[in-house]
């Protein structure tokens, strides 16, 4: 799992903005500093989305790799049924 939240840090500790949702109590983190005079909110929200899709994309082959799939044909015959379409 890959979460982003923000802090501040001062004296020595980080003060998080949020607490994550469905961490468990001792968890790595990777922590990096930006330099303010050149911290751009766009480009900080772009890779924030950007780790976030790495993320989605990790979870997604771990499903795969657990059997949680299914085939696709099921899925287009559920959506076809779904949305009253025709195939």
């Amino acid at each position: 799992m890959l979460k982003t939240v923000a802090g501040i840090y001062q004296n020595g500790q980080i003060e998080l903005t949020e607490i994550p949702q469905n961490v468990i109590a001792r968890t790595q983190v990777l922590v990096t500093f930006l330099d303010p005079e050149k911290l751009d909110p766009i480009k900080l929200r772009q890779l924030i989305e950007q780790l976030e899709t790495i993320a989605g994309i990790h979870q997604g082959f771990e499903e795969l790799k657990a059997g949680k799939t299914r085939p696709m044909s099921n899925f287009i015959q559920e959506m076809q049924q779904k949305y009253d379409i025709s195939g």
